[in-house]
């Protein structure tokens, strides 16, 4: 499989990522796409046919392996990155459909029209839920996937010996896997990966609502500030006013001619 189409097409997702989504995508192409490309293929490469048992009964080393090995862990990790990037190309998809927008807008307006957008690639309005929703896309795969591999294989691990007594096989006879003891490391480090991107789409999520949260907050405040500096110009006013009144009551005493005009009382 060409995994290079996968990363051309992700590339462009560390333009709108924070810091957490840049280092969640150099963990899945270092630690998880390039092991599983480089290494990861050759070491389960030979697992059905090395899979031996002792005995020569047609079709019992195949039931045995089929039962042990209901799907392939390289078949399971091929599947998991393919799904767990799939939701990252859905803010590419977003920011190219305001782009479009973008485009058709000023077609039709003019190009000195005003812009939909100040930045097509700010995680604002729909693009903040839709990077929120990707990575709690992201790290539900991989914990679903997570879960797949413990049923499936217990503890993440593989025994050396298997014992298989399904039919045809003509008693229980002894099954041997290849190469164990690397298939396990092997199976440790991509767990141990995708606990980290997990924990890394976690932080990402936690930041980006703290964000959105303290953004909001800073608004509120200035709406209060504005409000509070409003109410103290109309308190003012209103002191500014009574006071004119009572000097236009003793000026008119002493002389009716003279008047002060009182200053708007008027709210803004």
């Amino acid at each position: 499989m060409n995994w290079a189409i996968f990363q051309g097409l992700l590339s462009g997702v560390s333009t709108y990522s924070t810091a957490f989504g840049r280092i969640w995508l150099s963990v899945v192409f270092i630690f998880r796409l390039m092991v599983y490309v480089v290494a990861a293929e050759r070491v389960w490469g030979d697992e059905q046919g090395e899979f031996d048992c002792n005995t020569k009964q047609p079709g019992c080393t195949n039931v045995c392996y089929d039962y042990y090995f209901p799907v392939s862990h390289i078949r399971l990790w091929a599947l998991q990155l393919i799904l767990v990037t799939c939701p990252s190309l859905l803010v590419i998809m977003h920011v190219a459909y305001r782009e479009e927008r973008e485009r058709k807008h000023r077609e039709k307006q003019g190009e000195n029209c005003g812009r939909l957008y100040l930045d097509v690639g700010k995680k604002r309005g729909g693009l903040w839920w839709t990077y929120l929703l990707s990575l709690l896309a992201k790290a539900s795969v991989d914990s679903v996937f997570l879960y797949v591999f413990h049923r499936i294989y217990n503890n993440y691990s593989l025994p050396n010996l298997v014992k298989c007594s399904i039919k045809p096989c003509p008693n229980t006879v002894d099954c041997f896997i290849s190469r164990p003891t690397e298939k396990n490391l092997f199976t440790l480090f991509m767990v141990a990966t995708t606990i980290l991107c997990i924990f890394l789409n976690l932080c990402e999520m936690i930041y980006l609502i703290a964000k959105r949260c303290r953004e909001c907050l800073g608004h509120r405040n200035i709406k209060s500030k504005t409000r509070s500096n409003n109410v103290y110009a109309y308190i003012e006013k209103q002191e500014i006013f009574h006071a004119n009144n009572k000097i236009n009551e003793k000026m008119s005493r002493l002389n009716p001619s003279i008047r002060l005009t009182p200053p708007q009382t008027e709210l803004k």
